[in-house]
């Protein structure tokens, strides 16, 4: 079942966005060439500790850390690990949940370590525009599939990159995980219509190569790339408004300023 929030919910939900964007903001400083992956979990445990919030992540469906940290070719739910050294180069994907009494927000970002390359700044760069691309399309009287087709034509026909199928999009409020599934990729006209009030993640998930995921990890949570090829990653957390789509875990209020919430029309 879909629900649509109230006022007082999104707020709430903007509030953790809040703290979640500040989380992966200070990240910038920390990430960098000689580090483990292993202290951008204990960067963020300590900063939501500070802030009243609650690593959603931690202890989901098994799961044991408070981010999911995923390094070059794995694509998502990769473990932060205390042996693994970040160096120049890599792609660095940083994906958490924040519940902040009660409130659910969701985000990802993709930091490169160090010094980078042309080719991995056109994959960051497209991805990250992707998200956009989707988020465009979330208005009222759309569809989910106007967003899946947005993103999946701006990847893979006009950049040639691949995009993924097996992960996907979500509803998100008081539980992380709510009805609709919104996936990066379908047809436009289709799948459920968008309605004011409606809050949902759009996370596409961008490979520099082909499109299919690897999901046989030992480990039973990290998934790769089938052919070992970078993967990126960006995800905000949006509400459908009568104003547009808002964005609610803005990392750049800048960039993000037609995206941003005006409170005081919400009531």
């Amino acid at each position: 079942m879909i629900t649509l929030k109230s006022p007082r919910e999104i707020k709430a939900m903007a509030e953790s966005g809040a703290i979640l964007a500040g989380m992966l903001n200070g990240l910038k400083d920390i990430i960098k060439p000689g580090i483990s992956s292993w202290e951008i979990e204990k960067f963020a445990r300590k900063y939501f500790k500070e802030h009243d919030a609650i690593p959603a992540e931690m202890g989901f469906e098994g799961y044991k850390y408070a981010t999911c940290v995923s390094v070059n070719d794995e694509i998502c739910h990769g473990f932060p690990r205390k042996n693994l050294l970040l160096k120049n180069h890599d792609v660095v994907k940083v994906d958490t949940v924040v519940d902040y009494h009660g409130a659910m927000s969701d985000s990802c970002m993709t930091y490169v370590v160090g010094e980078s390359t042309p080719e991995i700044d056109k994959l960051v760069e497209v991805t990250e525009k992707a998200l956009y691309i989707g988020i465009d399309q979330a208005v009222i009287g759309n569809r989910i599939g106007d967003i899946g087709a947005a993103i999946q034509h701006y990847v893979e026909d006009e950049n040639g990159f691949g995009d993924v199928r097996e992960y996907i999009g979500h509803g998100i409020g008081p539980t992380m995980h709510e009805a609709p599934d919104v996936p990066h990729f379908g047809e436009a006209g289709h799948g459920v219509r968008l309605r004011e009030g409606m809050t949902i993640t759009i996370e596409p998930m961008v490979n520099a190569g082909d499109w299919r995921a690897d999901s046989s990890a030992p480990d039973g949570w990290t998934v790769k790339t089938m052919d070992g090829s970078l993967s990126a990653q960006f995800e905000h957390t949006i509400v459908i408004t009568k104003d547009g789509p808002k964005i609610l875990t803005s990392r750049d209020k800048v960039k993000d300023a037609k995206y941003l919430m005006d409170f005081d029309k919400l009531g």
